[in-house]
């Protein structure tokens, strides 16, 4: 499988990333293993989670996901060298464990290694903007942990344009490297947060882009078509901004694709980003091996011109 370079950062990552949100959610550690031995044997290499991941569950308190991977890593199923780890810091924790602050990222960041199990963070992530904070405190706290090897490549999440741009005036202004990753959220449905400037923008500066959300919270695999389909569902109740004319012409595009390549609504999906100019790949969760294999075959999968064409102009 041929892996892409993620941005300037040194990086080569197979052309879909493993969303580690489910781990100690929707997937417990027996499953969580199973689906990453399946995902890394099927020739894949990167795994996506944040400290925060999966704080929302009952019971958890954030970090589950990173701990799972860690146990998994110390495991050997693969070695260390061979995994791609990206983590993101700045979710909100509470009791003022939040954002990025120099003094929150040096703290955030040993909390992480602890859970990883790992010395390195191969991709460190600021995970949403932090207005009380200035770019230029976050960048020079992210450069001095490059510095003492305990991060790879830094990046951000969830900045436009204008922010992204912002981060790199700051990077210059202090002396400090700047973000070479972004990850935003895209998707066949939600398309505006990155095209147009902001995916103008990355391709000019020759930044990576991991994107997240592939699957719409699920909407795209076609399962949810009313509300009906929604209930009892874990994400069940993220469905109804989609659940509308627009939704149902993509799911409709989705399906006559997958007929014609024999794969899935969701394969082609995933498929679909993956061939967007700019994107180094798309971020995708699965919390069975039946999902996962959706998930690698559209790691696999060459979309024609004219399908590509289909499902942007049935998404517009």
């Amino acid at each position: 499988m041929q892996k892409r370079a993620l941005g300037r950062t040194g990086l080569s990552i197979a052309p879909v990333v493993f969303g580690g949100n489910v781990f100690g959610w929707t997937a417990d550690e027996k499953t969580s293993f199973a689906l990453l031995d399946r995902f890394f044997d099927a020739g894949f290499n990167t795994i996506d989670s944040a400290e925060i991941y999966s704080s929302w569950a009952d019971g958890n308190v954030g970090g589950e996901s990173e701990t799972i991977i860690g146990n998994w890593l110390k495991r050997g199923g693969v070695r260390r060298e061979d995994a791609v780890i990206v983590t993101k810091v700045g979710g909100d924790l509470g009791e003022k464990r939040r954002g990025l602050s120099a003094h929150w990222i040096a703290q955030a960041v040993e909390d992480s290694l602890r859970r990883l199990q790992t010395d390195y963070i191969d991709l460190y992530l600021a995970h949403w903007p932090d207005a009380e904070t200035s770019d230029e405190e976050s960048l020079t706290a992210f450069a001095r942990l490059k510095e003492q090897g305990k991060v790879r490549a830094i990046g951000c999440s969830n900045l436009d344009a204008e922010q992204l741009q912002a981060t790199f005036d700051a990077a210059k202004a202090a002396g400090v490297g700047r973000y070479d990753v972004i990850q935003p959220e895209y998707n066949l449905y939600t398309r505006s947060k990155f095209e147009g400037e902001l995916a103008a923008l990355c391709q000019r500066e020759e930044i990576g882009v991991i994107s997240y959300y592939a699957l719409a919270s699920g909407f795209l695999t076609g399962k949810y078509r009313n509300a009906a389909d929604t209930e009892g569902r874990a994400r069940g109740e993220d469905m109804e901004p989609y659940l509308n004319d627009r939704g149902f012409r993509i799911l409709d595009a989705l399906e006559a694709v997958a007929a014609e390549t024999g794969t899935s609504p969701a394969t082609v999906a995933i498929a679909w980003i993956a061939a967007q100019p700019g994107i180094t790949a798309p971020i995708a969760s699965a919390t069975s091996l039946r999902q996962l294999e959706s998930l690698i075959a559209a790691g696999q999968l060459a979309l024609t011109e004219a399908q590509v064409r289909h499902l942007t102009e049935a998404s517009a």
